[in-house]
């Protein structure tokens, strides 16, 4: 195949040149080079192509039928790569980003009116799921999640502060409730719960005592796949939530919510833009990366 494009590109050139030293400049290359390669394509397709003289060269009858339905179809293969060259050297193009939701009102939302209006010429498809995505065989440029759950393969970029996870709960439920004082206690409440899209698992609460972690198993009434619904949840008196603090920070400020259990969830790493790899990354994602990066 490309012998044939090679021999393709040096027959159009002698035909436009009528000369197979004019194309060979055209080319770079010799002009037994062209000749050459001319004299292969004729071989590969059996039919003579070219009418060659001691003084002068010209297309055959066939040569020009050739030539005439060849030249608008390289033409499209030089506007392809020319396209790929505009790609290649300003952010252009579409940008297909995956993340759950709180990473998406937390971290993009917030910028992405900014980001579009400092680079009109790319678009964002955005894909929201709780789960980790396969960004390779699904076909995304990147994904932003808890850099804890990102692979170790990817190329990671922080794009957030910080993040601590609160239990929460209102006063309507905590006037006929104790306030737990150690997670333990949650095992005497109800607790809402989170049911795992990716397995159907209920998500275990986290904690940290002395520097060890530890997961606890709760009961409770009401189980969510969607993590937006657990805060209106608890706003509703429906049992305890735990949730992203900077979910709740309002609702706390406005005495909504109450806290509960704060000096056993510490702070963590929060959330990364990832991708898959260094090498040829395109501008549109470079410009993500930087954006989000400066901005964090």
């Amino acid at each position: 195949m490309r012998d044939d494009l090679s021999g393709l590109i040096a027959l159009l050139s002698v035909a436009e040149k009528r000369s197979f030293t004019g194309a060979a400049a055209e080319l770079r290359v010799t002009t037994s080079a062209v000749s050459q390669t001319i004299r292969a394509l004729e071989d590969r397709v059996g039919v003579r192509l070219l009418q060659r003289t001691t003084r002068s060269v010209s297309l055959t009858e066939a040569g020009e039928r050739f030539v005439a339905r060849l030249r608008p179809s390289l033409d499209g293969v030089q506007e392809a790569f020319e396209s790929l060259g505009e790609l290649r050297d300003r952010p252009a193009g579409l940008l297909r980003v995956n993340m759950p939701r709180f990473a998406y009102t937390s971290v993009l939302q917030p910028r992405l009116a900014a980001f579009l209006a400092e680079y009109p010429d790319v678009k964002i498809d955005i894909c929201v799921q709780d789960g980790v995505a396969n960004l390779v065989e699904e076909g995304f440029d990147a994904g932003i999640h808890l850099g804890e759950t990102i692979g170790r393969e990817m190329i990671a970029v922080r794009v957030s502060e910080d993040q601590r996870m609160a239990v929460v709960g209102s006063p309507a439920y905590f006037a006929t409730r104790k306030k737990p004082k150690q997670p333990r206690d949650l095992q005497m409440h109800d607790c809402i719960n989170y049911r795992q899209h990716t397995d159907g698992q209920v998500y275990r609460w986290e904690f940290t005592e002395d520097g060890r972690d530890f997961e606890i198993a709760l009961e409770g009434r009401v189980f969510v796949n969607d993590r937006e619904l657990m805060v209106p949840a608890a706003i509703d008196g429906l049992g305890l939530a735990y949730v992203a603090e900077s979910r709740v920070r309002e609702h706390l400020a406005q005495k909504r919510l109450v806290r509960v259990l704060d000096a056993w969830c510490p702070p963590f790493p929060g959330l990364f833009l990832y991708y898959p790899s260094r090498a040829n990354i395109a501008p549109k994602l470079q410009a993500l990366v930087a954006f989000l990066k400066k901005r964090k």
